[in-house]
């Protein structure tokens, strides 16, 4: 799978095309948002369906010296995440492990156990906040799955 720049991005059809190239900009807020990165300096899109999801190679000017300077970031209709690129060469296998991260959380919550050691949710750690995330999740598995 191909990376693409911000400006070349398209979609199935012209309003995919429209939200598809709203993503980057929640990327660079939610990467700022960390406090993690000064500045985002390029982001290539790699896969996402408009108005859902799309994930991005993030290349940016770390804050500190021990953070990366490229990390995978998935943002859209379900809780932001970054991703390091150590072990995740393409977006399929960010968009996967995404799904593992966010997997890990609704299993915490659905067993009434501590979310404090995994990848933040900015939501109430609540069973119907499990189940709406976890809906999210059988839809991008099956997203993936299509395009293997």
């Amino acid at each position: 799978m191909r990376l693409v720049p911000e400006a070349e991005i398209a979609g199935e059809d012209a309003e995919d095309t429209r939200r598809l190239r709203e993503l980057p900009g929640e990327a660079r807020a939610y990467l700022l948002g960390t406090g993690y990165w000064r500045r985002v300096e390029r982001l290539r899109f790699g896969l996402g369906v408009g108005g859902l999801f799309g994930v991005f190679l993030a290349e940016a000017e770390p804050a500190r010296v021990d953070v990366d300077p490229e990390v995978w970031v998935v943002v859209g209709d379900l809780p932001p995440l970054y991703l390091v690129t150590d072990e995740i060469a393409t977006p399929g296998e960010a968009l996967a492990a995404y799904i593992e991260h966010r997997r890990a959380w609704v299993s915490a919550v659905r067993a009434n156990a501590s979310v404090a050691h995994l990848a933040p949710v900015d939501v109430e750690p609540s069973r119907e906040w499990a189940a709406a995330l976890a809906r999210r999740l059988d839809m991008l598995e099956r997203i993936l799955a299509e395009r293997a």
